[in-house]
């Protein structure tokens, strides 16, 4: 049976909606977009108990579905995580016919979320004008490179132009290397932060007002707010912040240190206390008192000098007994994570950091959890990201599309 047919509830809706019970359960978000910078803010507010409706083409859906560096099965990981909690609707937006649809669903949503470029919508006939005519009280969610305006507005905005343009590529690596990359879409996670954070805020003033307004989230601005103090120390001081590798430039010791096993450790004991209890640890004392290395100040004037001291010690010590022995000083260390060590370590198990999902498919698939946690109304992943469209007949139900009518649609190739 093809799963957009399945058959559901009486009342219509996913037994799995009505489960939610995050603190945002009873909000109705419509995820418009694609790929990461939108569908990671619909995520967290599905996280968090919102039923996110999620657009998609009925063609292919979201790109995303096929992107990972592996698809077991023909399965997306990337697309298991993104997609959570979400209701999948097939729906042409280029149609006029998917447009009234989509009209439909928004006309009681709390939320629109889209990561068009700027003006799609509006040729749509779904721009916020239209839509907060139809919907006065709608925060409309739009994540985008370059923001709904300026001269950039229209240029191709992917993550990575927008760390580049945030400052943050620049300050990223070896210095003996030209700017890397984070490993991570780190640029399309921030704005999608950004948007959540947005999104949260202008629900709260609705509660006030009674009306929604526009969030706009830009890439390179969301890269540009967590970059601490950069631009002052360039505007005032003219200190221009370089490639520092792993090191925090005149701050020892605080690096990654090499160990017998072929593991790294991370050490950061720059503060004088704690370097005593590292001078003890490693059976060295005397550091501690050696005017080379006793101050913070003097650490820093030979930081390479002792870190090639500290890493002659630990090269000789495996990580584990090596990590041991740092907890028992209080020195503050750890081991550099892969996803092995995340699966078996206590701290991540008993907080339930990682959560397993049965995914239809591939059957248990861990992933990481909801986060923050919250004392009362803590968020839950309630499904992996759904068969493209499974919830198309569905939610067209709850605005009045019955059977033949979807059937319809579909022949014609807009739902």
């Amino acid at each position: 049976m093809d799963h957009r047919d399945a058959e559901q509830p009486a009342d219509g809706h996913s037994p799995d909606a009505r489960a939610a019970t995050g603190p945002l359960a009873g909000l109705r978000v419509v995820e418009m977009g694609q790929l990461l910078a939108g569908p990671f803010c619909g995520q967290m507010l599905g996280d968090m108990g919102a039923d996110v409706v999620k657009i998609e083409d009925p063609a292919k859906g979201d790109p995303l579905r096929q992107w990972g560096r592996d698809l077991p099965r023909g399965e997306s990981l990337w697309w298991s995580v993104v997609g959570r909690n979400k209701r999948s609707v097939t729906l042409n937006l280029r149609e006029a016919e998917g447009q009234d649809l989509a009209r439909r669903l928004i006309a009681d949503a709390d939320v629109v979320l889209e990561n068009f470029r700027p003006g799609t919508m509006e040729r749509w006939g779904l721009g916020y004008e239209a839509l907060s005519e139809l919907n006065p009280g709608l925060v409309m969610v739009r994540v985008s490179g370059f923001g709904q305006d300026g001269p950039y507005s229209q240029r191709a905005g992917y993550g990575a132009i927008g760390e580049a343009m945030g400052g943050l590529r620049y300050v990223v690596g070896d210095p003996s290397t030209p700017p890397s990359r984070m490993g991570i879409s780190i640029g399309d996670t921030l704005a999608a932060l950004f948007a959540t954070i947005g999104a949260l805020a202008a629900l709260r003033e609705r509660g006030t007002s009674g009306r929604g307004q526009i969030v706009d989230s830009a890439i390179y601005e969301s890269v540009l707010g967590v970059m601490e103090s950069l631009v002052p120390e360039w505007q005032v001081s003219g200190y221009q912040r370089e490639r520092t590798g792993a090191v925090l430039p005149n701050v020892a010791p605080s690096n990654i240190y090499p160990t017998r096993d072929g593991q790294w450790l991370l050490i950061a004991a720059n503060q004088d206390t704690v370097f005593v209890r590292l001078a003890e640890a490693i059976g060295q004392p005397g550091l501690a008192t050696d005017p080379r290395y006793a101050t913070h100040g003097a650490r820093g004037e030979r930081q390479a000098e002792l870190d090639a001291l500290i890493a002659e010690y630990t090269l000789g010590q495996d990580a584990d007994p090596l990590h041991e022995a740092l907890d028992l000083h209080g020195v503050p260390c750890g081991k550099i994570f892969r996803p092995a060590d995340m699966l078996a370590d206590p701290q991540y198990r008993a907080r339930g950091s990682i959560t397993e999902v049965d995914h239809p498919v591939l059957g248990p698939v861990s992933m990481q959890n909801v986060f923050p946690k919250l004392s009362r109304t803590t968020g839950t992943v309630r499904w992996p990201g759904p068969p493209l469209g499974q919830h198309t007949a569905e939610v067209l139900a709850e605005i009045g599309v019955d059977g033949p009518a979807l059937a319809a649609l579909r022949e014609r190739g807009v739902a």
